[in-house]
C-alpha cells in the first residue's frame, strides 16, 4: 500500500513535467509559424523578456508587482485571468494577447 501511494505521488510530481515536455516537443516544428509568445506562456517566461514584461506593465498594470508575483509566476495567464476576476478583464487580455503575438 505504501508503495503505491508513493508511486501515485511520483507521477503526480512528474505528470506536469511530461506534459509540459511534450507540449513543447509538439510545438517545435511549428515555432516560427506560432508567435513567441502568448496567454498560456509562464507569467516568468514573459517577464524575463523586456518587450513581454512592457506588454504586461501596460495592459495590466500591478501585476508584475504584485505581492504575491512569487506564487503565481509560474503559471500562465490563462491560467490566473479566472482567479483574478475584474483585475483582468478580457479586453485587457484580448489587447494583451494581441501585443504579445506581435513580438517575433
Amino acid at each position: 500500500m505504501k508503495s503505491i501511494v508513493l508511486a501515485a505521488a511520483a507521477l503526480a510530481i512528474a505528470a506536469p513535467a511530461i506534459a509540459q515536455t511534450a507540449d513543447h516537443s509538439m510545438h517545435a516544428g511549428h515555432a516560427d509559424a506560432a508567435a513567441k509568445f502568448s496567454l498560456d506562456t509562464p507569467i516568468a517566461t514573459l517577464v524575463a523578456d523586456e518587450r513581454a514584461k512592457a506588454v504586461l506593465d501596460s495592459n495590466l498594470p500591478g501585476l508584475t508587482t504584485h505581492e504575491h508575483y512569487e506564487m503565481f509566476k509560474g503559471m500562465t495567464l490563462n491560467q490566473i485571468a479566472p482567479m483574478a476576476g475584474d483585475k483582468m478583464p478580457a479586453t485587457a487580455l484580448a489587447k494583451t494577447k494581441a501585443d504579445l503575438a506581435a513580438i517575433r
